[in-house]
């Protein structure tokens, strides 16, 4: 009785571990064929993808700067006076960069 219900334990792992090690090839598959695939495909995809990180990468610095510069400005009208002039004088700046 232990023997047979040992044995049924053994095949049912080996299933599993059949149905796992076909689970991994079909994914691997996949991924050869996208890697594989249609060069023109490929190459379209990762022109999108650098095109939208681009311009991703150009709003959040333009959000963060402004961000930025508005919380510089409010600083200096609180005149602070060692901090403000100096400040002042980087607002100044970004300011005659736009």
């Amino acid at each position: 009785m232990l023997l047979e219900n040992s044995k049924s334990k053994k095949n049912s792992l080996n299933k599993k571990i059949d149905s796992l090690i076909e689970l991994l090839e079909k994914s691997n598959l996949m991924e050869l064929t996208y890697i594989l695939g249609s060069k023109k495909q490929v190459f379209i995809r990762n022109i999108l993808a650098g095109i939208s990180r681009g311009v991703g990468i150009g709003i959040g610095i333009t959000l963060i700067t402004a961000i930025i510069v508005y919380i510089l400005q409010r600083i200096v009208s609180l005149n602070i006076p060692i901090f403000g002039e100096y400040i002042a004088d980087i607002v100044a700046i970004v300011e005659k960069s736009r």
